[in-house]
């Protein structure tokens, strides 16, 4: 009998083997980024930062969430990244051990600013206020 009948590929989310191919290539992009002097205008002189990369099932296609490091517009940065995404593919070729070299898709990387709204969101006096009432019950059990 076959358990998986009834359930979606997307339901089921990534297979391990693509987890393990985005986070290879996602290293192998770092180290690419911490060598090479980039010479697309939009490049030179940012710090990138590649929060992950998502593999396609037959690992032909990877989308590259990427951000400048320290915040800023990242469109720009996105948009260079698309012009080198032919030179990064060659370097990448020569970094990795895959059957195929995947074509890269580079789109901005947007957890970081949510992550900083979520914490200024934490850190606003009406959340603490709320943080610092005390609960119903406790009142009681004090008395």
């Amino acid at each position: 009998m076959n358990r998986r009948k009834g359930r979606s590929k997307a339901a089921e989310g990534p297979s391990q083997r693509q987890l393990r191919a985005g986070e290879l290539v996602r290293h192998a992009l770092v180290d690419i980024f911490a060598r090479e002097e980039l010479r697309d205008p939009d490049l030179m002189g940012v710090r990138i930062t590649i929060g992950e990369v998502r593999a396609s099932p037959d690992l032909k296609h990877m989308t590259v969430f990427a951000a400048p490091l320290g915040g800023g517009d990242p469109a720009p940065l996105v948009q260079g990244l698309r012009r080198c995404a032919g030179f990064l593919r060659g370097r990448l070729s020569r970094a990795i051990d895959l059957k195929f070299t995947p074509q890269l898709h580079f789109t901005a990387d947007g957890s970081y600013d949510e992550a900083s709204a979520i914490d200024a969101l934490l850190r606003s006096p009406d959340v603490a206020r709320d943080l610092n009432r005390p609960q119903r019950g406790e009142d009681d059990a004090e008395g």
